[in-house]
């Protein structure tokens, strides 16, 4: 349906990352195929699933909110760039040195490795 970067407290804290991509789908469009999620509540009506070996967050789905919508964690897929973000949402909670993060300077990889 769309892919959104989230800058909720929420996503946050849930990974550990200052945002979250989100790939959100129609529930009868998903399917966990291989393994097992362990889902928790994260809050109010909100679940969150993620890998119990190795506890990657996985997806998420808000019955209330998001009725028939799971959202998945996008840079968990195979290949990411199959689902490029189009829009950054929850920007309200966004923590404030994220605005200017694309003007920071870039390495390929670790400074000094180039």
């Amino acid at each position: 349906m769309h892919v959104a970067l989230c800058h909720c407290s929420d996503c946050r804290k849930s990974a550990g990352a200052p945002m979250v991509s989100w790939a959100m789908f129609r529930e009868d469009q998903f399917v966990v195929t291989q393994g097992e999620v362990t889902t928790c509540n994260s809050s109010g009506a909100s679940m969150r699933s993620f890998c119990p070996r190795c506890g990657t967050g996985l997806f998420f789905t808000n019955a209330e909110t998001l009725p028939g919508i799971v959202d998945v964690q996008s840079a968990t897929l195979d290949d990411p760039d199959q689902l490029p973000a189009q829009v950054h949402i929850q920007t309200a909670e966004r923590i404030s040195w994220m605005a200017g993060q694309h003007t920071l300077p870039e390495f390929a990889r670790f400074p000094g490795e180039e």
